[in-house]
């Protein structure tokens, strides 16, 4: 199918409202699906009628006004988190032009449309054409203002003039393949482009995946790693004038805690033994190497310097851990910990490990049940020496 068949296609879906209500109506299985309404409709149209049935329905509760959307699962799994977006676009400018390159369907030209002007760019046109009906949709519900002007631009990233811009880019991380990649090298635009620029523009943000090889990759940036209920999205590359202090960021929505710094600037010290309570860190403290930081900055102590567990005596204030109250430490032996659990077993069980290989099915089957507390099993290491701690959260 060629990119003009899709803009046609998706033209005559928006003038076909039945076809969506008989859909609806349609009972069977898929097959049975197209086969009762190719009798009405064309083949094309009832395909791409299912496809977008089923983009809206996994869009359901991740995007407003899910059910009026235009998008493909692809899109959807390719566009940023609606609250990302939102915290991402707070840093630029107000009432300045953005441009969005790589726009997909929209969700990133939206948030930015809340705080001023914004320009979209895609290079398929079904796709820009996708992008202008959803912020239509979203306009028209409320989500997003009406008083700041956006232009949808149909274009190749590679042939745009962008060095007094403020721009915003989201790399194609599939480029034709089933699964993202993780090689910066493998986006397209690439790794070079890319990197001239961040080197280049005026300033903005680039979006990458939080598990990419990044480090390294773009001087004088700011990496700023943010999770989302507790799951790394995204990490986002500041250059230019929209550079923030400290080389590295980690940001926890949808809280918006953050914390920036230099991952060398601190050392956290490395406790004898277990404390009162035990902390998992967030993802985006992890993946943005700032677990020294925030262990300094609220006297907590690592359990082993290869392992990311934190330990100390009180809670800290901080939407940067989870924080778990230690009933008992035992040596790395599963006998012990089961006959242990056997006194007040629990109603279930929560495997914890990052270092160490476990089983965790294994260990979760012949774990003694009962009506006790949920409790959580850390497998860490204190010290270089293996050992279970058994804890509850709190």
């Amino acid at each position: 199918m060629t990119r003009s068949n899709d803009v046609e296609i998706l033209k005559q879906l928006r003038e076909l409202p039945e076809l969506f209500s008989d859909l609806e109506n349609c009972p069977g299985s898929e097959l049975a699906v197209q086969q009762s309404l190719r009798a009405k409709y064309d083949a094309p149209l009832v395909r791409a009628a299912i496809s977008l049935q089923q983009a809206r329905g996994k869009a359901e509760g991740r995007l407003p006004d899910a059910a009026q959307l235009w998008l493909t699962t692809v899109g959807l799994e390719q566009s940023t988190a609606w609250q990302v977006a939102q915290h991402k676009a707070a840093r630029f400018p107000s009432d300045q032009m953005v441009m969005d390159l790589c726009s997909g369907i929209g969700v990133d030209t939206a948030a930015l449309l809340q705080r001023g002007p914004v320009a979209s760019v895609d290079s398929d046109p079904a796709v820009s054409l996708s992008c202008q009906w959803n912020l239509e949709r979203w306009r028209a519900a409320g989500v997003v203002p009406e008083n700041h002007a956006h232009e949808a631009i149909v274009a190749d990233v590679h042939d745009l003039q962008l060095q007094d811009s403020l721009i915003h880019i989201d790399p194609d991380r599939r480029c034709g393949r089933d699964r993202p990649v993780k090689r910066l090298e493998q986006y397209c635009p690439n790794l070079e482009w890319m990197q001239h620029a961040v080197q280049n523009v005026r300033g903005g943000a680039l979006k990458l995946g939080p598990a990419s090889n990044f480090m390294q990759k773009f001087a004088d940036c700011e990496i700023e790693i943010v999770s989302l209920h507790g799951e790394c999205r995204e990490a986002t590359v500041w250059f230019g004038e929209l550079v923030g202090d400290g080389g590295f960021r980690a940001t926890s929505l949808p809280t918006g805690e953050t914390l920036a710094a230099d991952p060398l600037s601190a050392w956290c010290a490395q406790a004898n033994d277990v404390g009162k309570f035990i902390f998992d860190p967030d993802p985006a403290i992890v993946r943005s190497g700032l677990i020294d930081v925030l262990g300094e900055r609220h006297d907590l102590c690592r359990l082993d310097q290869e392992d990311e567990y934190l330990t100390g005596e009180s809670l800290p204030t901080t939407a940067f851990v989870k924080a778990y109250e230690v009933e008992e430490c035992f040596p790395n032996n599963q006998q012990a910990v089961r006959k242990y659990l056997r006194s007040n077993p629990g109603r279930d069980y929560e495997i914890k490990c990052r270092r160490l290989k476990v089983d965790a099915n294994a260990i979760q089957k012949k774990l003694p049940r009962g009506d006790g507390p949920i409790r959580t099993l850390f497998h860490l290491r204190v010290g270089s020496k293996a050992r279970i701690v058994v804890t509850k959260r709190t």
